[in-house]
């Protein structure tokens, strides 16, 4: 058990894949067994290994449940950037179109006094 708390996820994951598969061997196996034994022995020996494979199925959904869990985080966290990276797009657009508007009256006023310094020049 120790091993298996280091070990990664999928490694987890095949680890526990393993063990249903010899879970499964071993209710096949018990299925033969129990055949051979009278009947009261058969059916205690098949529940026992049927609630065995209950509890493997019910490990495996929630570490399936886990994951989504954690996927759903990280897509919350993305969506968190995202929403911060269209924040400051909408701000350097608003710069960029005040930025522009000062531009064009500087050009406006710099042809309006050239006009008038090319006027003053012409009456002299």
């Amino acid at each position: 058990m120790q091993s298996a708390a280091a070990e990664s996820d999928a490694q987890l994951r095949q680890r526990i894949d393993q063990a249903q598969a010899e879970l499964d061997q071993s209710v096949e196996n018990a299925r033969d067994e129990a055949s051979q034994a009278a009947d009261s022995a058969r059916a205690k020996w098949a529940q026992m290994k049927t609630d065995a494979a209950a509890k493997m199925s019910d490990v495996k959904a929630n570490i399936d449940k886990r994951t989504r869990q954690v996927d759903a985080k990280v897509a919350a966290s993305d969506a968190d950037w995202a929403e911060a990276d269209a924040a400051e797009a909408l701000d350097f657009a608003d710069w960029a179109v005040e930025s522009a508007q000062l531009t064009m009256l500087d050009a406006i006023h710099a042809r309006a006094y050239a006009d008038t310094l090319a006027r003053a020049a012409a009456n002299s």
